[in-house]
């Protein structure tokens, strides 16, 4: 199966043709270690959903679910919902590094970041969208943006936009929000 087939739920709510056709090509490129690997190897930071083979996509899907549930209440123009889809699709993209180490990298929204921009001649979209896509990415750690284990300091979200992704994120984290998947890694609708 192609990645691309993995998001093609998500992809079909980007209405813009070009950030949805951009969003395909980095899907892609996309490691493969992170089509297998849970959102967390602890179970600390996330619902049991998101655990195990499948889990970081099971995570995915759910932060994308969580933004395409919140539109109906956060009045973003289309342009700006697509984008937003697009950094909560990359937002842990390159968790482990694009060659996968053993453990989650701290930095790994800044990784995400390096990673789009040097595939963005390949895009159809500007560089403006990509700073977007960017500054959505790289502070979708929120209040978390400090480790022990590093001397890096993820920026905090500023904008609403920034703030709606890692929100995203943020629920699709929850250990009280469960969501059911089916056997191909979709979210069931009851």
């Amino acid at each position: 199966m192609e990645k691309v087939e993995v998001f093609k739920k998500e992809l079909c709510s980007i209405k813009d043709e070009n950030i949805r056709e951009s969003l395909s090509i980095m899907i892609e490129k996309i490691p493969d270690y992170f089509f297998t690997i849970a959102a967390s190897s602890t179970g600390k930071y996330h619902p049991s959903y998101a655990l195990g083979d499948g889990g970081l996509v099971r995570h995915t899907k759910a932060a994308v679910r969580m933004a395409n549930e919140l539109y109906g209440i956060y009045k973003f123009p289309q342009r700006t919902k697509d984008l937003m889809i697009m950094a909560l699709v990359l937002h842990d993209s390159v968790k482990k590094g694009e060659v996968e180490s053993k453990y989650t990298l701290f930095d790994h929204p800044l990784v995400a970041c390096e990673f789009l921009r040097r595939y963005s001649s390949e895009l159809k979209i500007t560089k403006e969208d990509v700073d977007f896509v960017c500054d959505c990415i790289s502070s979708h750690m929120g209040r978390f943006n400090t480790s022990d284990y590093s001397d890096v300091i993820l920026p905090l979200p500023k904008t609403p936009e920034q703030k709606f992704v890692h929100m995203c994120d943020y629920l699709a984290s929850r250990k009280v929000i469960n969501i059911k998947f089916d056997e191909n890694n979709d979210i069931v609708d009851e």
